[in-house]
């Protein structure tokens, strides 16, 4: 039996810890080596059987991709391109944390290395400048599996397939600026500032400290500043749609080339607020982001966006919705803009209410086509009850004890949804219906974590874009085809994560 061996003398240094993040204990390299070990010593080669087996890779790789790693170097190419692929992905699923942790897996692991197809392990660099020479082709790859896996989504759940849902994260990168003595020392300095000069609490030291740093780190300007996790840090930012299974659908990753070719995304203005910039920031990029997928994926038919407050904008509904026609959008009022009505009173989400009391919300009686296509809301009475006619037909029967119409059937109230789209994008807010779907947003928050804790993109100790944008490929690759390797062995429960499988 093989073991590693680490030295005393030189334990690796922990992970930073950042404010408000929750404690954990660090593990060490020999700590996650032998709980590798373990799973590979117990049934895990099963594993390797079923995915060889099941995936041939030869289906998702593309021409151009083939034709560019084959091509003419002066020299042949020592490894296949099936095994570093490979590698890559098999580092995803087993969650291995370091492209050093990979290597020493695939030195002391035969089963590993006949799998992967290597008479002789790569080194770090073989697996860092393959991403980076072929960071195209990985995006290529990743978008023909999104078509792949497409039809996939729709048998297992066709409501859920048609949702397109937005959010956007970022990656800190390896730079000064990521150090927490670095943030820790000028939040210290400004605390004890308010201190000195008995100021209130309107004075917000971490607002303070968010205006007074750079914007962005000094050794890249698309490393930008950021406020997430209950911490600032300096990171490559990008953002992700899923479907409502939580199945990644794309990845933008907002380098240079990314913001050149969408120039309107860039916002200057840095305010007080981290958060109020990150939402000015998103509002910017999803319009773009979504016309980008749409078009490289025709074939995908959006019928309902969801996404947070940060999207609640009148430009962005009439985009949504008139441009790249979905018929509801999921958002969130952002409540320092409210909704108004001048032909009725209506409550925060946009509901008719009774015109002798507020607080009475109008029942809703569905939606309507009219003549143009178009859909209309009609809204009775709160105190009306259909009433059974002695012809056996049902009545509309107002209650009221201070009506506000002569009409017996009750006031009613017609909502034409095309005059504000902010207010009725399709949808209303505050209905069972809305509170259930909307509910299906936290997928994308939850695929996010995914791709950063289970695929280990969040611990990249690497400050190269490039290397950075080809890992979160990698780990969307690896998420589609753990979608394709689910339905083909009848285990729709799986498409997330195979982690059941080798459990």
């Amino acid at each position: 039996m093989v073991k590693l061996k680490c030295r005393a003398t030189n334990p690796p240094k922990p992970e930073r810890s950042y404010m408000y993040m929750i404690s954990h204990n660090q593990l060490s390299l020999a700590d996650i080596f032998s709980d590798c070990k373990e799973k590979f010593e117990t049934d895990k080669y099963q594993f390797l059987s079923l995915l060889e087996n099941t995936i041939n890779l030869d289906e998702f790789i593309p021409t151009s991709f083939y034709n560019h790693f084959y091509a003419s170097t002066g020299r042949p190419r020592k490894y296949y391109l099936h095994s570093m692929l490979w590698a890559l992905l098999l580092q995803r699923i087993f969650s291995i944390p370091t492209d050093t942790l990979l290597i020493i897996f695939l030195k002391y692991s035969k089963e590993l290395r006949d799998f992967c197809g290597f008479d002789k392990v790569p080194d770090g660099s073989k697996f860092t400048r393959f991403k980076q020479d072929f960071l195209l082709d990985l995006q290529s790859m990743f978008d023909t599996l999104v078509d792949v896996t497409e039809p996939i989504c729709q048998r297992i759940d066709e409501f859920k397939a048609s949702m397109t849902i937005f959010d956007t994260s970022g990656i800190e990168a390896f730079v000064t600026e990521n150090n927490p003595k670095y943030a820790n020392r000028i939040i210290k300095q400004l605390k004890a500032f308010k201190k000195v000069h008995g100021l209130d609490d309107s004075y917000d030291p971490y607002k303070a400290a968010y205006k007074s740093m750079p914007s962005h780190s000094s050794a890249n300007q698309q490393i930008k500043q950021l406020y997430i996790n209950g911490h600032f840090c300096y990171v490559y930012k990008f953002g992700m749609i899923t479907n409502g299974h939580g199945i990644v659908r794309d990845i933008s990753f907002y380098n240079k080339a990314f913001l050149e070719a969408h120039p309107d995304i860039i916002v200057d203005k840095k305010s007080d607020s981290p958060d109020e910039d990150k939402s000015l920031y998103d509002a910017k990029a999803v319009i773009p982001v979504l016309k980008d997928f749409f078009e490289k994926h025709p074939l995908i038919n959006p019928k309902t966006f969801l996404g947070d407050a940060a999207f609640d904008s009148c430009t962005i509904y009439k985009s949504l919705l008139q441009d790249i026609k979905f018929e509801k959008a999921y958002i969130p009022l952002n409540h320092r803009s409210k909704i108004q009505n001048e032909q009725c009173p209506i409550n925060e989400n946009g509901i008719p209410c009774c015109p002798h009391d507020h607080s009475l919300p109008m029942k809703s009686e569905g939606t309507a086509k009219r003549k143009n296509g178009l859909v209309r809301f009609k809204f009775c009475c709160p105190k009306v009850k259909w009433v059974r006619q002695e012809n056996k037909k049902y009545k509309r029967q107002c209650y009221c004890e201070n009506p506000c119409t002569d009409s017996s059937c009750g006031r009613m109230f017609y909502i034409y949804p095309e005059k504000d789209l902010r207010a009725y994008p399709g949808t209303l807010r505050g209905t069972d219906e809305w509170d259930e779907t909307y509910k299906i947003r936290c997928v994308v928050e939850q695929s996010i974590n995914h791709f950063k804790e289970s695929f280990c993109i969040a611990s990249r100790k690497t400050q190269n874009e490039k290397t950075l944008h080809a890992d979160l490929l990698l780990g969307g690759i690896t998420q589609l085809i753990t979608v394709v390797l689910a339905d083909k062995i009848y285990k729709h429960e799986y498409i997330r994560s195979l982690k059941p499988l080798i459990a």
